[in-house]
C-alpha cells in the first residue's frame, strides 16, 4: 500500500515492537514502554527535514564549524488521552520541545468530534507541530485536531500514529492534503465498533490500565 504524503515505517525494530503492542497479554507497564520506544524511533524520521544552522564550537583540539537545530522550537500536541503515551520518547530525543494538549470527545448525537480542552505554546504558530495519537481509526478525531490547530495558527503540521487504518489515512489525505502522515503500520479495516482490525484494542485503556 502506497499513498503520497504518507510514510509507513518498515524498520525492523519498529515492526518488532508493534508485534508486542498487538499482543493482548502485554501489560500496561510494558505497553507504555513500547509506545515510548516506538515514538522515539519514529521521531528520527519525522524530524529528518528540520532546518540547521552553522555554529562555531571549540573541541579539545581546535575550533570547528558544526551544525545545530535552527528556527522555532518543535511543538508536540498529544491528542488526549492516548497521545500522552508518545510524548516522553520524543522529549527524550529532543529535550527542547514545547508540549501542547488537545482534548476531544465525540458527540453521541452528531457523532462529530468536540474540543473540550486546548492549550498550546506560542511556538505552534511558527515551528513544526507534531500531532500524536497512537491510533488512526476513522480519522475523525485526528482531522478535527488538525483543524483546531490550524484555527489556532499552526502552519507546519505533521501527524504521527503507531497504527492506522486505511479509512483514517484516506480521511486525513482528503481533509488535510498538506499534512504528512507517519504510521508505524496500516491495517486494512475497522470492525463494527470502529476499532482498527486487528489493531491493538483501545490504546488509552492499555496505556493507563483502565476499562
Amino acid at each position: 500500500m502506497k499513498y503520497e504524503n504518507v510514510t509507513i515505517f518498515d524498520h525492523p525494530l519498529i515492526q518488532h515492537k508493534i508485534s508486542f503492542l498487538r499482543d493482548k497479554n502485554t501489560g500496561s507497564k510494558d505497553f507504555r514502554q513500547l509506545v515510548d520506544e516506538i515514538a522515539m524511533l519514529m521521531a528520527y524520521e519525522v524530524t529528518r527535514d528540520l532546518p540547521l544552522k552553522e555554529v562555531e564550537v571549540e573541541t579539545p583540539i581546535a575550533k570547528a564549524m558544526a551544525r545545530q537545530l535552527a528556527g522555532p522550537k518543535i511543538t508536540l500536541v498529544p491528542v488526549l488521552r492516548a497521545g500522552l503515551g508518545m510524548v516522553h520518547g520524543i522529549e527524550s530525543l529532543i529535550p527542547t520541545v514545547r508540549i501542547g494538549h488537545i482534548g476531544l470527545y465525540r458527540d453521541h448525537e452528531t457523532l462529530e468530534p468536540v474540543e473540550y480542552y486546548c492549550k498550546l505554546p506560542e511556538e505552534v504558530k511558527e515551528g513544526l507541530t507534531i500531532v500524536l495519537d497512537p491510533m488512526l481509526a476513522t480519522g475523525g478525531s485526528a482531522s478535527a485536531a488538525i483543524r483546531f490547530l490550524k484555527e489556532k495558527g499552526a502552519k507546519h503540521i505533521k501527524l504521527m500514529n503507531i497504527i492506522g487504518a486505511k479509512t483514517g489515512v484516506e480521511r486525513i489525505l482528503k481533509d488535510h492534503p498538506d499534512v504528512p502522515i507517519y504510521c508505524g503500520t496500516v491495517d486494512e479495516v475497522l470492525n463494527s465498533n470502529g476499532y482498527i482490525n486487528p489493531g491493538l484494542g483501545d490504546a488509552g485503556d492499555r496505556l493507563f490500565g483502565t476499562l
